[in-house]
């Protein structure tokens, strides 16, 4: 038997009793997937075929450094799709300021002629369910092909109405 202590509303109300082998107090068991959509700075052409074969892995290590995996990442020239799996400690706002800002460094510092690279601030980040990781992973595969119908800000406003997430779409596209 393990001594558990039990709260109630914050408090320590007592002591229980639990069989062994019943309860790990060491680990939380957590699945939290995000598919996250985020524009390049006023929609700029500036993510080239040659970039992107090398911008999806590197946000994939930046993401393995950060305790996250990415299960794909993928997008078009003026913005990028990634769906992570983030640790139950990681707010999804703190995933991105680290993918954006260790990216955007990185492309200053491996591209020179990329001077004017940045992210556009806001990003959109919609939750995923574990039955949906399959369809999520090919609409990312199939961005391309998606775009020749749908520009950027059609698609980006389709999720937020998806999702039900209120807009007001004068501050969308800052």
């Amino acid at each position: 038997m393990v001594l558990v202590r039990r709260f109630n509303a914050g408090l320590q109300s007592g002591i229980a009793l639990v069989p062994k082998g019943r309860l790990n107090n060491c680990m939380s068991y957590v699945s939290s997937h995000y598919h996250c959509v985020f524009s390049t700075k006023e929609r700029r052409k500036l993510i080239t075929p040659p970039l992107q074969e090398r911008l999806w892995p590197f946000l994939g290590g930046i993401a393995r450094q950060n305790g996250m995996t990415q299960l794909i990442a993928g997008g078009t020239e003026d913005h990028v799709h990634i769906l992570l799996s983030l640790p139950a400690t990681m707010p999804v706002s703190k995933a991105l300021q680290l993918i954006k800002g260790g990216s955007s460094k990185w492309i200053h510092e491996t591209f020179p002629d990329q001077r004017l690279f940045a992210w556009q601030e806001k990003y959109g980040a919609f939750s995923v369910s574990v039955s949906q990781l399959d369809t999520i992973i090919n609409y990312i595969e199939n961005q391309k092909a998606h775009h020749r119908k749908h520009s950027f800000q059609e698609e980006f406003l389709l999720l937020l109405k998806k999702h039900q997430i209120e807009f007001d779409e004068r501050y969308l596209w800052d």
